[in-house]
């Protein structure tokens, strides 16, 4: 299997995120990638390649044009005022606000474009989010070119970033970019299934009016765990998309006996679709050892997830989310490629 990977994620290396109410070292940090690249080649997984630069017009099909700048100059307009330390976000637009007006302070903006306090900004965060994109987008087109599989392995990761807000480690939506790169460029249905720990609540969000984009997502209960406010199981997709979204939420300490029952029914949802090609949201903090999670699932089973996937026959695009056991994440996350490959 192609993997794509750019030593660019390095820029990005944010020092702290709030959490439990005080401010923590990042678990998203770049020894994940470091870790997933390294088992690749100890494994022999197949070529490793740098991606091509796409530009910012495939990003701009899922983000809204002023998020995107936002984005590009965020870390400019933080220094301008003489910080140094990581941009965060201090205030949030909550429903009895207007939401009409886009602050000029970046503070305002940082608020306004965001829906946590978990993906901080530093000097090399948009080189960074920039080239994760693009691994993406790489994938997206060698599954194009014929390719029945490739991985992106992506960092930052993307899930959480909706058209027009960061979040949860993520800025821009990886996945949700190359799906409709892939709608774009010949694929008449795509489907995307997240098997992250956490709901793809940015990539719902994208897709969610859409017919032509199938989103179905394993995760933690929203009721219980983040990011709170989308996931639940009575949320079907809107307008024309109604029916293209299914959520699948899991009670705290689901092993393989709950987790495999929910993707044998949402590999079903996803044949009977008919998609032309899928797009994986590869998070391995499902796993019993995550530190910030609450499945129970083993090293064993993520060779039996990859395997499940396969079942579905489609080309396939894997971009890696979340997972932070790093010591274990490699071992996990090529785990699933491998367990796809064999079948």
């Amino acid at each position: 299997m192609l993997t794509i990977y750019s030593h660019r994620h390095h820029r990005h290396h944010g020092t702290a995120e709030l959490i439990d109410g005080t401010l923590k070292p990042c678990f998203e940090m770049p020894r994940r990638a470091e870790m997933i690249l390294a088992r690749v080649r100890d494994v022999g997984l197949g070529d490793v390649i740098a991606p091509r630069a796409f530009g910012l017009d495939p990003v701009r099909r899922v983000h809204d044009a002023g998020f995107v700048a936002f984005l590009e100059h965020a870390w400019a307009d933080w220094t301008a005022l003489g910080r140094t330390n990581d941009a965060l976000p201090l205030v949030w637009p909550v429903p009895s606000v207007r939401h009409d007006r886009v602050p000029d302070h970046i503070d305002g903006r940082l608020g306004y474009y965001s829906s946590d306090a978990g993906a901080p900004i530093t000097a090399g965060t948009w080189e960074a989010v920039q080239a994760s994109a693009d691994v993406a987008l790489t994938g997206a087109q060698a599954v194009l070119a014929g390719a029945a599989s490739a991985f992106a392995l992506c960092r930052p990761p993307g899930h959480h970033a909706a058209a027009a807000a960061m979040g949860g480690y993520c800025y821009l939506n990886n996945a949700a970019t190359a799906a409709q790169y892939l709608r774009d460029h010949g694929c008449a249905r795509v489907a995307v299934l997240d098997v992250d720990y956490h709901h793809g609540n940015g990539t719902q969000q994208i897709f969610e009016a859409r017919p032509d984009v199938c989103f179905v997502s394993i995760h933690a209960d929203p009721l219980d765990e983040y990011p709170y406010f989308l996931g639940h199981a009575d949320e079907r997709g809107t307008g024309a998309g109604l029916g293209a979204t299914c959520n699948y939420p899991l009670p705290q300490g689901a092993t393989w006996a709950t987790y495999g029952a929910a993707l044998a029914d949402a590999c079903a949802v996803i044949t009977a679709f008919r998609p032309d090609a899928v797009v994986i949201s590869l998070g391995v903090d499902t796993y019993e050892h995550d530190p910030i999670s609450g499945f129970r699932l083993t090293r064993d089973d993520f060779p039996r997830l990859g395997a499940a996937i396969a079942t579905l026959g489609r080309p396939t695009l894997f971009v890696m989310e979340g997972g932070y056991a790093v010591d274990d994440i490699g071992i996990n996350a090529v785990g699933v490629l491998q367990g796809f490959e064999r079948r």
